[in-house]
Parts: structure tokens; sequence; C-alpha cells
């Protein structure tokens, strides 16, 4: 890290349904893959660094995405702002470049993350909301749901949703909000009419935690599970995985905190 001399946060937002995640994975499309190829275009040269905020699953989006930017160059940020815009695909747009110093760590000063899932029921929706709002089917009774996600605020060791964790993995975590609401965020005339927004805040998840505790409150909306059944698996940690994983792409990081 001492061989860099110019360290600069940059927020962006992107869709990331054409994206297998942040993270660069070897010849698959990614956001972070996507990004080193502009600053590269931008600067004539490779000789950069980028480090995201958190890893994001495939074809999950983000609102408010955080990145680190390693260079050994002096960049106003007015102008890399805007070169980033002129070249980055439609999918994925800078919103601020701010300088910060060597002593910043983008993993470790992270303070909180909000996460959304946008999702609906009934008949199905228009193709258009494929990339964000998925659609579960079946009626979910909303009112239960909002009932049983009051359970998850707080601290709470979230062992039973976790996917493939290590002997390090530390499971208790603090969920510092957790609601489910009727979705204003997204309109249009294809957005579904009955469609509603799971938004929780932590200061750190664990791998498929979010996806993992929406799965939960749709079982109850859809009554495969109980509000009892949801208490039970945060009390009883050492009980049976859960394991109705919701798809990714409804999911979006929607404002991290440092």
């Amino acid at each position: 890290m001492a061989r860099w001399t110019h360290f600069y946060l940059i927020r962006i937002e992107f869709l990331g349904f054409r994206y297998h995640g942040w993270q660069k994975q070897g010849e698959l499309k990614t956001v972070q893959g996507q990004l080193d190829k502009t600053f590269g275009h931008i600067f004539g040269h490779t000789e950069h660094r980028t480090l995201g905020c958190s890893r994001t699953d495939a074809k999950v989006s983000a609102d408010d995405f955080v990145l680190e930017l390693f260079i050994n160059e002096f960049i106003e940020n007015d102008e890399l702002l805007a070169k980033l815009n002129d070249n980055l695909p439609q999918d994925i747009r800078a919103k601020s470049v701010t300088p910060t110093d060597a002593d910043f760590n983008i993993i470790q000063n992270s303070k909180i993350k909000e996460y959304h899932y946008t999702f609906c029921f009934g008949e199905k929706s228009h193709p258009f909301n494929a990339p964000f709002i998925i659609n579960f089917g079946k009626h979910l009774n909303i009112e239960l749901m909002q009932e049983a996600v009051k359970l998850f605020k707080g601290t709470h060791n979230f062992k039973r949703y976790v996917s493939h964790p290590t002997e390090n993995t530390i499971f208790e975590r603090e969920v510092l909000t957790a609601t489910i609401e009727k979705n204003t965020k997204l309109s249009g005339n294809f957005i579904a009419e009955n469609s509603y927004i799971f938004k929780v805040s932590s200061k750190g998840f664990l791998r498929y935690q979010v996806r993992l505790m929406m799965g939960a409150l749709v079982d109850i909306g859809r009554g495969d599970w109980t509000i009892e059944q949801l208490k039970e698996s945060l009390e009883n940690f050492e009980g049976p995985q859960c394991k109705h994983i919701v798809p990714s792409s409804g999911l979006n990081l929607h404002r991290v905190e440092f």
C-alpha cells in the first residue's frame, strides 16, 4: 500500500443485472472489472488499484457503493468524475470523487450498510421489473411479515442465516433497523402496485444473510413458516440451516456510511 501516493473515494451507483457482482473474477463481467478498464482508458496506463467497500452477489445493484482508488498522480475531483461518466457504461454512474489518505481503510472504516430488497406478489409482473423487483407469485400476508421483521432488530446469532461460513466467522451481528414498507422508491406504469421493500441496516452482514432473512419473511408471508419458528431460528442458532435464499436481483445496497 505504501507505494501509492494519492487516494480517492468514489461513490457510484449501478444496475447489477448483467454483472457477476463487484469483485473481479477472472474473465467474468464484474463492476470492478468495468471500473478498472475505464480507469485504464482514462489514465492511459494500468498503474492503479481499486478496492470496494463490500462484495456483492451476481445481479445485486447499488444506489450507493463506495470504492477507493489508489494511484500515483494527482487528479482534479470534478475532472475525474466527468471523465468517468463520459466513459462508463449506461448501467454504472459515478456520483462523487473525494480525496482521502493512506490511513483510511475502506473495509474497516465502513460503519453502516443499509440494504433494500424490493419484491411483489400476485399476477406475474412486467418483464421490465426483472432487474430489480422479484415477484414471489402467490399471495403474501404483508401484515404478518411486517410483524415478523421486527424480530430481526437487535443483536442476534445469525449462524442459521449464512452460507459457507469459515471457522473464523463471527455469527453475532447487530441489526440496527429492519422494516417492510410499501414501495414508494420505484415508480412507473410497469411497476407492480403491490410492491414492497424490505429495509435492513447493520454495521456488517454475513454472506447471503439479507437474502436468507428475506427468504424467512417470504415463508411467513406464504404461511409456510410461523413467527414462532422465526423467533426460534434466532434463539436456537445451532438448529438447521435456513435454506430459502431469495433471488439476488431484488437486492440493492442502498447506503454506506463511514
